[in-house]
């Protein structure tokens, strides 16, 4: 990928995280531990963005908070690691 292009992404996922640490240090202490999972969500999100890219991480991310009801799931929940895609090249 040209320059370009990551800085692009890199200034569009801190376009994404802002909220999410605006959350994480200003409303999450002031609210009870209610997370069902670990790492919390915001963790998560900030995570999976990093990790991911800010498209990617922002799917990741909004999957998990779907998750996160009374009837949802609970306890240890990773972001899934960044995997390589295998290209063949054809012989022409």
């Amino acid at each position: 990928m040209k320059r370009g292009g990551k800085i692009v992404l890199s200034v569009l996922g801190w376009i994404l995280l802002v909220p999410v640490y605006f959350y994480k240090y200003a409303i999450s202490p002031l609210t009870p531990a209610s997370c069902r999972h670990y790492p919390t969500c915001s963790e998560y999100a900030v995570q999976a963005v990093k990790i991911h890219g800010p498209f990617k991480g922002f799917w990741l991310a909004t999957k998990r908070i779907a998750k996160c009801h009374p009837w949802g799931t609970e306890g240890y929940d990773p972001v899934p690691p960044k995997t390589k895609i295998k290209v063949k090249k054809m012989n022409l």
